[in-house]
């Protein structure tokens, strides 16, 4: 059962929903960079994650699921949401450069064919974003927040996911060190950056990037490591080949036939 979207709106209204926005905005943007004339699709409640590919984006998106609940956003302008199935979004075939994941994957009936999905609507070289919460992290047991919700996961679970939906792993980073505690959301940058140092396992969320296997066959006896996502650090984690990246972000995106993008 899927926390409902009022919920969500009001958690993300109060002091520590403001902050945990601030923190994982910071690493999606991290990630992905200007977004600039590209397609965006936000799924779950990625609606306080979106604000900023508003601005130079050629397309944006929020598909919110049917248990959750939908919501107008944004406020004072023309609707970008839909309510729809997670499994059967009503949207064409490799579309989407980006997608961010964010309480989706937690609540889900079928995280695999959810993340298979979005899949299907992903451009040959776009990226997804998943937020999940942390098995080890101490937001899991905080049922006052959405992350103390549904089936938290471990990185090698996450993994495993994307890879049975179709997808591999590209990237992976953490974020929410601050206790998920009201008192505490001011001090939450503090938090972030030391705990990241000190107490890496225990963060409350982790995000990793995936890719469509599109590139070339998978050679037998290799496994190639998974980028996190602060550049020029690599982390381990099984995966199959990286796909070429252009200079300046993680990789470069294709188009569509104008004729599906005018859908």
């Amino acid at each position: 059962m899927r926390r409902d979207v009022l919920d969500l709106r009001a958690f993300y209204a109060a002091p520590l929903g403001r902050a945990a926005r601030t923190m994982l905005s910071r690493k999606v943007a991290e990630a992905w960079g200007d977004t600039r004339d590209l397609d965006v699709l936000g799924v779950g409640y990625a609606t306080p994650f979106l604000d900023a590919a508003r601005s130079g984006a050629r397309r944006v998106v929020a598909a919110m699921p049917a248990q959750q609940g939908v919501e107008v956003w944004p406020h004072g302008g023309r609707n970008l949401t839909c309510l729809v199935e997670e499994t059967s979004l009503p949207l064409p075939n490799a579309l989407f450069d980006r997608v961010l994941a964010v309480h989706a994957l937690e609540e889900a009936d079928d995280p695999a064919a959810l993340l298979a999905e979005i899949g299907r609507v992903m451009a040959p070289t776009g990226r997804l974003i998943v937020a999940a919460s942390s098995r080890d992290g101490v937001w899991t047991g905080a049922e006052k927040t959405p992350f103390g919700h549904g089936r938290p996961y471990s990185r090698g679970q996450l993994e495993s996911l994307i890879r049975e939906a179709g997808l591999e792993p590209a990237g992976w980073t953490r974020a929410l060190y601050a206790p998920p505690v009201e008192a505490m959301a001011r001090w939450a940058e503090g938090f972030e950056q030391v705990g990241a140092r000190l107490w890496p396992r225990f963060a409350g969320v982790i995000l990793m990037e995936a890719v469509k296997q599109t590139f070339a066959v998978k050679p037998r006896g290799h496994r190639a490591r998974a980028r996190v996502f602060a550049p020029g650090v690599l982390l381990p984690a099984p995966a199959g080949p990286t796909p070429a990246r252009h200079s300046g972000e993680h990789a470069a995106p294709v188009r569509q036939a104008p004729s599906a993008r005018d859908v």
